[in-house]
């Protein structure tokens, strides 16, 4: 048997799959959240805007289409564990390459089956996001929570995840179309899937390339990619955006849409347990059509700290009502809260992708954009 184990003592029991440490020693907690898509474990899994986290898949079968390598989001994982109620070892799949066993084994990620994932969610729901432990002994979560001295000792000794999720070098993708720069955060493979789809020459460039850096390839526009972790962390990400967003179109996904808020002198906030599914309803303000979206983020624009920023919000979460988009009144910039390329979710909002590229075509400049 296996567990997780919340500080209050709470512990949802289980069975281990995947790759699981013998050392106690090895214990570390990490924020616990939960995906309420019916399908894409394997792109959920690949997703690095999961770095650190345990995520609680509230399907209650997962699994039982296998594994296939074309289908993930990024060569690597940082997720640091998997919760299901059952696994399936995928022996139906056409095709299948191994099974997500298989794969968690392979890169580390350690699995819990067997667990009651709805009141687990539940349990999310009323407590909002946590961080658990994952353990083979519930002696191990109670000796682990009586030392534990709490995130900001956690924050001091490690790197934040976007850096541990952002490729090393600067890689450039061919194409017949102008240069577009994306800064990779944790950029997921159909966001560049998208991009290439559309004729774009495409640079993909650090998390913590300086604007400098960027601004000598000669871009025609700068893609801001989805990531992990708290976006109030990354001074670094945000001074560099700041000094980017004037110059060239600009089109933020996710994270890269809080940085942008953050650039302009917003501000962002933790959600009680973040948005994160397939079925997110999204309104355009200025139409009125309303969208299925997909969505993984934990936090999101404070719409209050925008005004005076230059932006106007376009889009709305029709269940919570927070900022879901995001343009500038002055310079070409458009952004999102929710994933436009899906995978695993709508594709329906791919148009995104459309407007963007009129923005880099059009080389809309400072004046008159409204």
């Amino acid at each position: 048997m296996a567990y997780l184990v919340f500080k209050d003592g709470t512990a949802f029991e289980g069975e281990e799959f995947g790759s699981w440490l013998k050392s106690s020693n090895a214990v570390t907690e990490q924020e616990v959240v939960f995906n309420t898509s019916m399908s894409g474990y394997q792109e959920m899994v690949t997703d690095l805007s999961y770095a650190g986290q345990i995520l609680v898949l509230t399907q209650p079968q997962i699994g039982n289409y296998g594994w296939h390598h074309e289908e993930n989001e990024a060569a690597k994982t940082r997720l640091q564990g998997l919760v299901v109620r059952e696994l399936s070892e995928g022996e139906g799949s056409l095709h299948g390459e191994g099974s997500l066993e298989d794969y968690c084994q392979q890169y580390g990620v350690q699995g819990l089956k067997g667990v009651d994932t709805r009141a687990l969610t539940r349990y999310l729901r009323q407590f909002g996001t946590l961080p658990g432990v994952l353990v083979q002994t519930q002696e191990e979560a109670l000796e682990f929570w009586a030392n534990f001295q709490g995130n900001d000792a956690t924050k001091e000794k490690s790197e934040h995840w976007v850096y541990r999720s952002t490729v090393k070098e600067a890689y450039e993708i061919p194409g017949s179309g102008p240069l577009i720069a994306v800064l990779d955060f944790g950029v997921k493979r159909n966001i560049i899937r998208n991009l290439q789809e559309r004729g774009f020459r495409i640079m993909v460039f650090p998390a913590g390339s300086t604007p400098e850096e960027i601004l000598r390839q000669r871009p025609s526009g700068v893609v801001l990619s989805n990531g992990p972790g708290d976006p109030g962390e990354l001074l670094e990400c945000v001074a560099t955006v700041r000094r980017l967003y004037d110059k060239l179109p600009v089109l933020g996904i996710c994270l890269g849409h809080q940085l942008l808020a953050l650039a302009a002198g917003g501000a962002t906030y933790k959600l009680p347990y973040g948005h994160r599914g397939g079925n997110h309803p999204v309104i355009d303000l200025r139409s009125g059509k309303a969208t299925m979206t997909s969505q993984n983020h934990g936090y999101a624009v404070q719409e209050e700290s925008l005004k005076g920023s230059g932006f106007e919000v376009t889009l709305r979460n029709l269940n919570d009502g927070t900022v879901e988009g995001m343009e500038h009144l002055t310079y070409p910039i458009l952004s999102v809260q929710f994933h436009p390329e899906g995978a695993p979710g709508p594709e329906e909002n791919a148009e995104i992708f459309d407007r963007f590229k009129e923005l880099v075509e059009s080389g809309l400049s400072r004046k008159g954009r409204r």
